[in-house]
């Protein structure tokens, strides 16, 4: 047996990553040198938008987010692709280094790519520091508490009448009386065995 939410233990954040005219929720970020210009590297999906726009930009950001944010940041930046909205409209943001950084954060580094290691479903970009601040100085939202609030935070609704399958990992909602048996949600890319369903 191979219980993935054993992840959820890993001290992972919960972050928006912002470039050039997108960004997306990312949980896996980590310091990896230190020193003055310390590298930062964020694993990214490959499916996702956010990675094809790193992969034209020289620069990102990482917006820190704490337990008190506002949980449409993470519904607008989590839930939602770049291709088909404009996740900065309804988000209040601040331009630094021509990138949008999220105001509702506990603050930012902004990092200049220098390396990209591929792997089969993420690209990991590694940036080294070139600005960052420290807007709050209280506790960052972890990647388990994000788990054990998730229901709360999010609150998915679905439509009256119709049978949902929702994802316990993300969130995302599929309609249909039975959820194909090869299927992987769009967003995150787990099976079905990680939907719950919801009528």
């Amino acid at each position: 047996m191979k219980n993935i939410n054993i992840t959820r233990k890993i001290t992972q954040g919960m972050y928006v990553l912002t470039t050039k005219n997108g960004g997306c929720i990312v949980d896996a970020v980590s310091q990896v040198s230190g020193g003055n210009n310390p590298l930062i590297s964020v694993a990214v999906m490959k499916r996702n938008y956010t990675n094809e726009l790193l992969k034209v930009n020289n620069k990102f950001a990482i917006s820190i987010l704490g337990n008190n944010v506002n949980p449409e940041i993470i519904k607008t930046f989590g839930f939602n692709s770049s291709r088909d909205i404009n996740k900065f409209e309804n988000t209040e943001t601040t331009k630094i280094e021509d990138i949008e950084i999220i105001n509702d954060s506990l603050g930012y580094m902004i990092c200049e790519i220098v390396d990209t290691i591929e792997n089969d479903t993420h690209t990991l970009f590694i940036g080294k520091i070139v600005e960052a601040d420290v807007f709050e100085e209280k506790e960052p939202m972890s990647y388990g508490y994000y788990q054990e609030h998730k229901d709360e935070l999010l609150k998915v609704t679905t439509e009256k009448g119709k049978t949902a399958w929702v994802c316990t990992v993300c969130g995302y909602v599929y309609y249909g009386e039975e959820l194909p048996e090869d299927f992987k949600c769009p967003l995150c890319g787990v099976g079905k065995e990680l939907f719950k369903k919801k009528e």
